[in-house]
């Protein structure tokens, strides 16, 4: 299994705490040691399996697919008004991730970064109606030449870092990794009105595999 390098020093710094804990309970109360020897190997291969990095290529690139930008569930698809960069009526689809999603985050589409911006904020549960506007986010916006694609990073109430590694101008391609959210958080794509849109409410998604919409 591949680790995502944003876990790196958090899993380097995880295990010596967690051995100095066991060392400490080792000369106190080599009683417990056991026990929470068991619960420091949970602790860490729980925290080891969100940092998680699967290969996924994609497998039929097509200018006209929107992909998955992350693992998680549909939770929202409605008609909302993007006041940020397009300042009209988009097409709103969220991708909610649980701590056990994998939380590496891919280009939907081929194309240029036409926007970016990085938001300080709120940290409100991530299916909270008000995350997208309040909470601490990033908005990017990428051209493949015949539509434009917001996509946005959302923290949670529990993420508390949104890394993003994409910048403006830049040239991406669909299903390269474009950033990460540590420790459960959401993306909201904001697509075209007339976009086809392939996914259900409370659907199970993949990034790279499932298709989000047509345009």
């Amino acid at each position: 299994m591949k680790i995502h390098k944003e876990g790196h020093k958090i899993l380097i710094f995880l295990a010596f705490t967690l051995a100095v804990i066991n060392s400490i309970v080792c000369w106190l109360v080599p009683s417990l040691l056991f026990g929470i020897t068991i619960l420091s190997i949970l602790f860490f291969l729980l925290v080891l399996q969100f940092f998680r990095s699967p290969k996924r290529a994609i497998i039929i690139p097509d200018d006209n697919l929107i992909y998955a930008p992350a693992d998680g569930k549909i939770v929202t698809i409605e008609e909302v008004n993007e006041s940020e960069y397009f300042e009209d009526k988009r097409i709103q689809i969220s991708i909610f991730m649980s701590p056990t999603n994998v939380h590496v985050n891919r280009n939907p589409i081929s194309g240029t970064v036409n926007y970016f911006k990085y938001h300080p904020g709120k940290y409100l549960v991530a299916w909270h109606p008000k995350s997208s506007t309040e909470n601490e986010r990033t908005t990017t916006v990428i051209d493949n030449g015949q539509v434009e694609i917001l996509l946005r990073q959302i923290a949670g109430a529990v993420a508390k870092r949104i890394v993003n590694y994409v910048s403006v101008g830049e040239e991406v391609e669909q299903g390269e990794e474009m950033g990460f959210i540590k420790f459960g958080s959401r993306v909201d794509l904001f697509l075209p009105l007339d976009a086809k849109i392939e996914v259900s409410l409370n659907q199970k998604v993949k990034g790279n595999r499932t298709v989000i919409a047509k345009v």
